[in-house]
Order: C-alpha cells, then sequence, then structure tokens
C-alpha cells in the first residue's frame, strides 16, 4: 500500500474508504507525504462509480486507492463498475487492494485496465502471513520510473530490474515463497473457475446459516463479500443481538477461532471466513460448532 503511494502519486491521491482497512490507506498516503483526500462512505457501504467519477472529474486527482474486498467490515465493492472509469481517465492510476479476494473471485487485471493489484497472502491464498504480491500495468511502471522519492525497498522500477533476473531487491522469505509455489499447484489442480465457484457457494451457505438464525448481514445488501461474512449483531437495525465476547468463547472452546468484529463494529458485528482452504466439509462443523455455542448462550 505505502510502496503505490510513493511510487504513482505525484499530485494527489483520492482514497475510497469504506471500513478500516481502507480508511488506513488514507493514513498511510498523509504520513509518506502525499496530498491525499478522502472518499468516505458509511461503513457496510460499497464505494460506487459514480461517486469516483465526480471527485476525478476535479481533474485534482493523478492516482486513487480501493480495496476490492474490504475485510473489516465484508463488504465487495463493485471492482468492474470502478474500473471502467479507467477509459474516462487514462492518466489517473487506479490502485486496488484485492487483500481477501484475490483467488477466490475473478479479478482480471488486463481487462479491467487498472494499474496496479495488490494482494497478502494471508487471506485467500491460505498462506501465512508475510508475503504480499502485486502487478503493474506498464503505465504505472513508467510513472513510478519518474518519481523522484520512491525509496528502496518498494521502488516499482527495482522491482521490475530485479525481476528479469529472476531476483528481489533485498532478500525474500524464501519459506513463503515455497509455500506460495506449492499453493499454486493445488489453485490450478482445482481450477480456477472450480475455485471461484466454491467460495460463491459457501458464503451463500454462511449467509444463509445467520439467516436461519435471526441474524442479518451488515454489508448492503447486493455487495457483501464471497470470502467472508459479516454478521450484524446491532450495528444496523433489525436482526437478532447476542454477547459476541461470549459466543466467541463458546465457539473457541469448541475448536474454532471466529472474529469479533473489527475496529469501531467490534462487537456489534462478527465475522465469519469462508476463504482459502475450506470446504463444505470443514464449514458444516463449523456451522455445527456455533450452533452449540447459540443454544449454550
Amino acid at each position: 500500500m505505502e510502496g503505490a503511494v510513493r511510487n504513482l502519486v505525484a499530485k494527489r491521491v483520492l482514497n475510497c474508504m469504506c471500513g478500516a482497512f481502507s480508511d488506513k490507506w488514507f493514513d498511510v498516503s498523509q504520513r509518506c507525504g502525499k496530498a491525499a483526500e478522502a472518499l468516505q462512505v458509511p461503513w457496510g457501504s460499497p464505494i460506487r462509480a459514480e461517486q469516483i467519477d465526480a471527485r476525478l472529474a476535479t481533474g485534482r486527482f493523478d492516482a486513487l486507492t480501493v480495496i476490492h474486498n474490504e475485510t473489516s467490515t465484508g463488504v465487495m465493492s463493485p471492482l468492474a463498475e470502478i474500473a471502467a472509469l479507467k477509459a474516462k481517465y487514462p492518466d489517473v492510476m487506479f490502485i486496488v487492494d484485492c487483500v481477501s479476494s484475490l483467488t477466490a473471485v475473478k479479478v482480471e487485471f488486463d481487462a479491467l485496465g487498472i494499474d496496479v493489484v495488490l494482494a497478502g497472502t494471508q487471506k485467500a491464498f491460505a498462506l501465512p502471513p508475510g508475503l504480499t504480491v502485486f502487478t503493474c500495468s506498464p503505465a504505472a511502471r513508467a510513472k513510478a520510473a519518474t518519481a523522484p522519492d520512491r525509496g528502496y525497498y518498494f521502488d516499482f522500477t527495482e522491482f521490475e530490474k530485479n525481476a528479469e533476473q529472476h531476483m528481489t531487491p533485498s532478500t525474500p522469505s524464501i519459506g513463503h515463497v515455497y509455500a506460495l509455489a506449492s499453493k499454486l499447484e493445488d489453485i490450478f489442480a482445482e481450477g480456477l473457475e472450480a475455485r471461484f465457484a466454491r467460495h460463491q457457494q459457501l458464503a451463500e451457505a454462511t449467509r444463509a446459516w445467520a439467516a436461519g438464525h435471526g441474524f442479518t448481514r451488515f454489508p448492503d445488501a447486493g455487495f457483501e463479500s464471497r470470502t467472508l461474512t459479516c454478521v450484524n449483531n446491532g450495528a444496523k437495525p433489525g436482526g437478532r443481538v447476542i454477547d459476541v465476547p461470549k459466543f466467541q468463547k463458546l465457539v473457541k472452546d469448541r475448536g474454532f477461532l471466529i472474529d469479533g468484529g473489527y475496529g469501531k463494529i467490534k462487537g456489534t458485528t462478527f465475522r465469519i471466513s469462508n476463504m482459502g482452504d475450506e470446504t463444505a466439509a470443514t464449514m458444516q462443523t463449523l456451522y455445527a460448532a456455533m450452533d452449540e455455542a447459540l443454544r449454550a448462550l
């Protein structure tokens, strides 16, 4: 996130904010000394193309940042709709964080025409944290080469020069690299379309579990994540309300960890992941544990 800002923001960056992690990008931009402006929507709502269009039309920006799948709120913003604006603003760098969607949801980088996609391996790749994967468009690489203060460790030009020699600018975590190679073999053996479909099916099953127990969803309807479900527990009107910390403990006692809400919606939501290596069988064991925990509340 910091590298993208340092390499590609020369004038002003529009940080699209809909949750804790997209909000963080605004903070990162400011700490890097960049002129940054927030496009803030309520947590639980997606970023929409018309909101971005209205800001980019001012001509003040040469970059924007978007998180495709906001992990803190379980909201998936419509990436194709947003990316379509690139044709209207070809000189604006479109930077997208796909940290909890890449490998679980189809993200066609070339077809979308965006400039940077980045992700960590600790979410849908189902690997330990500590490695970032990213790709840049030719336009992004050309612009990065003109940036005077892009640093060294996150320098896109330095990465490109090293990549041509199958190297990295600094010593990488070799264990992660081998793990990623192994995981990619698993992903391609499953098949991308099958993997995308599996995540969609598991997300729908988790939503059905929540609805079956009287809960509502935190995200706006139609913009729910396909890799995790953010369950409403009083953050928005309607639906069942429980003691989330107690529920978490009861679930943990049964061998599972779920999240009790992130940041300012801690306790008023809880999150259930279905990403990475989860299957219908593994999720069913989780649902059973949560059923028992709810009965024990």
